[in-house]
């Protein structure tokens, strides 16, 4: 197939666009939320920047299982809009939020009674503990109110009204940063809180996101509210078809980012000048995971819609163009990461509280991680955009956990711990031997179109036509 047959489409990008910037644009305000905190409180030294990263670990890990909660709602979502079942998507809705409440309570109490056992996971210094303890005492108020508005933010998304979860992220930025300014340095008669006040204003912003969602949502009248009734009236059937088509997104997210928080630890207890390169990194990646996350949530919805409708040869063709255009965006944005590195990386040094150290570590990882981008969202398109969209779950976990578990964490503790290598190179191996094989397994299982596996009754019907017509027996066949 011609190359002008994936982007020659007007059609395909209209709806490309109209999906995806609303949420590229909220992802940048969502990562300028973190770029603030982190510059904010880079000014208080490596040790502050570090123990603050290390504590907001646990904020990172629950804000992963409320994606995972929320991209299997999307699974059913999209499919059920591609049939105008407005009533099954609130029901849907009703039950994402009951299980990722549950979940974001005993996040929030493990982090109330034992923020130092959390941050001790990460690294022992006594000092980073006590930092890091301090910030998370507070900033564990949050949780409930992070998981509400991923959650609510997805399902937003998935009815295309994306630009209320953005016009909300802009709030929530503006209002963190003015709170930062005012708490950490003790501004408008404040006294100085330090990490305390990032916490605080953290908590404060984070609890504005779900507040103006629904607020929002009952003034439009749109399909997310119409009644409270509505979101509780789930089915026992319908539960069950919803875990078994969301537990293994949970599962994947979960484990995945167990597997993340090992890494993060193995980083941390190199030394805390590396961790603090390490969260300085973090910011740069996710401002540029903004865009992806933007392509992700249109290839959800478009793909989604189409399989749900039964409509099989435009799901493949719009999953095809995905494929194309992502790791095309990735280098194009790698490349600018690349050559903007040191302006970037010098945001940070204007305190001259960070060490020579962290920021020749933060530029180095910087350039390998911008040149490394491309094979990097090969898989992350495959798993969150295309699979999930057509129903098949399972497969994308398995991708996840097993190169993460299997070779990454082993080879970067053997790398660090036996092998005594120096940081980068320890850096560099975890990632290599945790994308590099995934790729190959992405690829293989979307040419296999193994992939299509819709939950609607329209969506089954057209996959067997498509069969039919095309000879292919693959597509539905259950995973071994």
């Amino acid at each position: 197939m011609k190359l002008t047959t994936y982007f020659g489409d007007k059609p395909f990008w209209h709806d490309t666009l109209r999906l995806a910037l609303p949420v590229a644009l909220q992802n940048m305000l969502t990562s300028s939320f973190a770029l603030i905190d982190t510059l904010m409180v880079s000014r208080l030294g490596d040790l502050a920047l570090s123990s603050v990263g290390m504590a907001g670990q646990w904020s990172w890990f629950l804000n992963l299982i409320s994606f995972g909660v929320a991209s299997g709602m999307s699974v059913f979502a999209a499919q059920y809009r591609g049939v105008k079942n407005h009533a099954a998507m609130r029901r849907v809705l009703g039950l994402s939020m009951t299980i990722i409440l549950a979940v974001s309570l005993v996040f929030f109490l493990a982090a109330l009674l034992f923020p130092a056992g959390i941050v001790t996971i990460f690294n022992k210094d006594p000092a980073v503990i006590e930092s890091g303890a301090s910030y998370l005492r507070i900033a564990c108020f949050s949780c409930p109110a992070v998981s509400l508005t991923v959650v609510l933010s997805t399902f937003l998304r998935t009815i295309e009204k994306p630009r209320v979860p953005m016009y909300v992220s802009f709030i929530t930025t503006a209002l963190n940063a003015l709170l930062n300014y005012i708490l950490i340095f003790g501004k408008c008669g404040f006294a100085p809180m330090g990490v305390r006040g990032a916490a605080a204003a953290t908590c404060i912003s984070s609890w504005t996101g779900p507040v103006l969602l629904l607020a929002v949502s009952l003034f439009q009248h749109n399909h997310m509210v119409r009644h409270p009734r509505d979101l509780i009236s789930f089915t026992r059937q319908e539960a069950a078809a919803f875990v078994k088509r969301a537990f293994p997104v949970v599962c994947n997210e979960t484990i995945w980012a167990l597997g993340i928080l090992a890494l993060q630890s193995i980083y941390a207890n190199m030394g805390y000048e590396y961790y603090a390169a390490v969260s300085i990194l973090k910011t740069f990646m996710e401002l540029s995971f903004a865009f992806f996350a933007g392509l992700g949530n249109a290839c959800v919805i478009l793909v989604g819609k189409s399989v749900g409708a039964g409509r099989i040869k435009k799901c493949l063709l719009d999953a095809g163009r995905f494929s194309l255009l992502v790791p095309l965006t990735a280098a194009a944005i790698g490349v600018l990461l690349a050559v903007f590195r040191r302006p970037l990386v010098s945001m940070f040094t204007l305190g001259e509280n960070l060490s020579a150290l962290t920021i020749e570590t933060a530029l180095t990882i910087t350039l390998f991680c911008a040149l490394e981008m491309p094979l990097r969202f090969i898989p992350y398109i495959q798993i969150v955009g295309i699979y999930r969209s057509g129903g098949d779950t399972f497969y994308g976990m398995v991708c996840d956990v097993s190169t993460l578990w299997v070779f990454a964490v082993p080879v970067a503790y053997l790398a660090a711990n036996v092998w005594h290598l120096p940081f980068i190179w320890v850096f560099m191996l975890a990632y290599l031997t945790e994308d590099m094989p995934k790729v190959v397994l992405c690829l293989q299982r979307f040419f296999s179109r193994k992939w299509l596996r819709p939950v609607t009754p329209e969506g089954i019907r057209g996959l067997e036509e498509w069969k039919q017509q095309t000879g292919h027996d693959k597509p539905g066949k259950e995973v071994s």
